[in-house]
């Protein structure tokens, strides 16, 4: 608790504690504990840049950590190359609004829960990712469920070797639901302690995500007006954190 999330104010660096950050508050309280990096530098007026905070007693930690946090920068823009070239955009396409990230690597620790599992408490509620993609590296134990298209729950079963990619709400935007940010969850009921590193990579603070034109026709018009990376992941995060809902309101 001494690297608490709310000593970092709004660059939401550090640990979070079981309920601390509740994902869909008005209905799920989530049992898991995480803790929180991103890019290193100076207090800035700007949510989600900072300083990280760092364990002491944990001197290898830091390089591992960082060091992951910074492999997982260079394979996502890979990624969103991708992305854009599947969009028939140049592959160059993101990086002008990605000149100075933001971006969270996360650690995530979920107890396990036996007997009746009620919606009211799970290990995360269902939501969407607020940003571009979400990398996720996950153990074996399983808990991490998908909402198809159908509406219905099926499992994101761990395939050795591999990450999960999940498209966050920022290229929904972009595309005008022509790719979607899936609703997910994890409910740990494996008898055993689950361990996931999600990381997320969003954009500049400041860059503008609204529908392309090449998503938008006459039996598509546009479905979102436009919005910053910085005010709409802001926004997700105060809904989560009690921290936050008192510093803003």
């Amino acid at each position: 608790m001494s690297l608490h999330v709310s000593n970092s104010d709004t660059a939401l660096r550090g640990y979070i504690e079981l309920f601390g950050e509740n994902t869909d508050p008005g209905k799920t309280k989530d049992l898991k504990e995480c803790f929180d990096i991103g890019p290193e530098g100076p207090p800035t007026a700007t949510p989600f840049f900072g300083p990280n905070q760092w364990p002491d007693a944990m001197p290898t930690f830091r390089d591992a950590i960082y060091g992951y946090h910074e492999a997982m920068k260079i394979l996502s823009k890979q990624l969103l190359r991708g992305v854009a070239l599947s969009l028939d955009l140049a592959p160059d396409y993101f990086d002008a609004k990605m000149q100075n990230p933001i971006s969270i690597q996360r650690l995530l620790h979920y107890p396990p829960q036996t007997g009746r599992i009620a919606e009211g408490t799970i290990g995360i509620g269902a939501h969407t990712d607020y940003g571009n993609l979400t990398i996720l590296a996950q153990d074996d134990v399983g808990g991490l469920q998908v909402m198809n298209r159908d509406g219905q729950w099926i499992e994101g079963t761990p395939i050795p070797g591999t990450f999960v990619i999940n498209i966050g709400d920022l290229i929904q935007k972009l595309t005008n639901d022509l790719y979607l940010a899936n609703l997910h969850r994890v409910v740990n009921t494996s008898g055993r302690e689950r361990y996931s590193i999600p990381f997320f990579i969003d954009a500049d603070y400041d860059a503008v995500f609204e529908p392309l034109e090449s998503c938008i026709g006459p039996e598509n018009p546009a479905r979102y007006a436009p919005v910053t990376c910085g005010a709409h992941k802001f926004g997700r995060f105060v809904n989560s954190y009690s921290h936050l809902q008192q510093k803003v309101g």
